[in-house]
């Protein structure tokens, strides 16, 4: 029986992560993985590498440039002539940039001396990992490990009432590769996946309709963020509807009608597609928890402590499969962090530092503590704004919807969360990130020169009007 210092299972950016800073610090290191890419052979990098983060911001970026030629060229007084849109192309190039970064992991892999172990992993007693073969061909192997970190990710929810027939009604992963644009298509979650995926169709010519179950939009993020996201969403097109309840969802050979509920009655939606983007759900599925006792909590969630041991001596849990927003970066520290300290070093994560973004364009990023955290909290805090159609770069960009926030404690000065929603916003929240990291206050901020023309100056006018020091709003 084959033998490793430490065994993960689950090959996303929690699982490669952790593998390759195991081996980096000198641990014999195997990782199991058993996803299947598009082009039917296995494929490293997990969900957000396949059909995730990485395809969907490919195809954001395309329909960014559609767009931009079709509405925006003109006031730069840049003329096109007829344009046209090449579907299958698009989604060519989305899957050769898939195809590169997933071939880059393997070649780390390699670098680095670890084991890519192809299959299935579960978990077994005296810290054994069976690993049944992809595609069931062969028998299952098994594999001693002093250590066993579990970085199996997670699944698309699905609704009980919805049937997913992967062609008419898809979950996020199939929305990723329609061959032409849907003349109208429905988006069941007005989340971070539906946004982004209503947003790549809505601006290649789809007419959108989006049915969200919660009556607050967006209601992870600033209040004052969401709702003049929500403004500029509509705007673009994005037909939103808060406080729905979806019954019913049959699909035909023409399109799919669509049953639903909101506080004026019931309604029926005719589309020719249906995304069904409701959230993530952890994926433990077929990974033997119950046969080593290891405790899963009643959402689904491996628990473990602020340092990712579960209640298993020697096994760990990080990424979507635990506690915390299921964000890739969120998972790769969380890997660096158990590999770290399996070498003795004191790493830790500070989750209350870990940026969120939503990739629409405007993009919206944030950082710690929204107003309405506070104010829940019930402590006082100070608040300083900037529009971005007050920034000379934002304006010469055209990229003037939106704005910047930041919230500090009103006592200490001590930067409580930085919210932005407005171009570039995903590089900008890096910032406040590493102010909030420092601790840094308001006026340290402030303090900061930055440089002009840049779009980073709406931050730093933010930060000056904490204290109403801000000189161009």
């Amino acid at each position: 029986m084959d033998a490793y210092d430490v065994i993960v299972i689950g090959g996303g950016p929690a699982g490669y992560v952790a593998a390759i800073r195991c081996a980096q610090l000198g641990m014999s290191t195997a990782l199991v993985d058993e996803y299947i890419g598009k082009s039917g052979k296995p494929a490293l990098g997990g969900t957000c590498l396949n059909a995730g983060c990485i395809p969907s911001k490919a195809l954001l970026d395309s329909s960014e440039h559609y767009d931009r030629v079709r509405n925006k060229y003109a006031s730069h007084g840049i003329k096109t002539a007829e344009i046209d849109l090449d579907i299958p192309t698009m989604i060519g190039r989305k899957d050769k940039i898939v195809s590169t970064l997933t071939k880059g992991v393997e070649g780390l892999m390699k670098k680095n001396k670890v084991t890519w172990l192809k299959g299935h992993g579960q978990l077994e007693a005296g810290m054994k990992v069976g690993v049944i073969p992809t595609g069931g061909k062969g028998d299952k192997q098994v594999y001693q490990a002093k250590h066993i970190i579990i970085a199996t990710g997670s699944a698309p929810r699905t609704l009980a009432n919805i049937s997913i027939d992967h062609e008419r009604i898809v979950d996020s992963t199939g929305a990723l590769d329609f061959q032409e644009v849907p003349a109208k298509l429905g988006v069941i979650g007005a989340g971070v996946i539906g946004l982004e995926l209503g947003s790549v169709w809505g601006r290649l010519g789809a007419e959108v309709v989006v049915l969200e179950a919660m009556d607050d939009f967006l209601a992870m993020a600033d209040g004052e963020i969401a709702k003049a996201a929500l403004k500029e969403f509509k705007r673009q097109g994005l037909d939103i509807h808060l406080g729905t309840r979806v019954k019913k969802a049959e699909a035909d050979a023409d399109g799919v009608t669509v049953e639903y509920e909101d506080a004026k009655g019931g309604h029926t939606l005719r589309v020719d597609k249906l995304v069904v983007a409701v959230g993530r759900v952890p994926h433990t599925e077929g990974l033997n928890a119950n046969g080593i006792d290891l405790f899963i909590d009643e959402s689904g969630y491996i628990h473990v402590d602020e340092f990712g041991s579960t209640n298993v001596p020697d096994i760990y849990a990080i990424g979507d499969v635990v506690r915390g927003p299921m964000l890739a970066h969120k998972g790769s520290e969380e890997g660096v962090m158990v590999a770290e300290r399996l070498a003795g070093k004191k790493t830790r994560v500070n989750h209350d530092t870990i940026p969120w973004v939503i990739y629409t364009w405007p993009e919206i990023a944030w950082v710690g503590k929204t107003e309405e955290d506070l104010k829940q909290e019930g402590r006082s805090y100070a608040c300083g704004t900037f529009p971005m159609r007050a920034s000379g770069r934002a304006l010469a960009m055209e990229e003037t919807v939106g704005l910047v926030k930041v919230i500090a404690d009103a006592e200490t000065d001590e930067i409580l969360g930085v919210h932005i929603f407005g171009a570039a916003a995903s590089e900008l929240i890096a910032e406040a990130v590493v102010a909030m990291e420092y601790q840094a206050s308001a006026e340290d901020l402030a303090c900061i020169v930055h440089a002009h023309p840049t779009v980073s100056e709406a931050v730093h006018e933010a930060a000056l009007d904490v204290h109403r020091r801000a000189i161009h709003k």
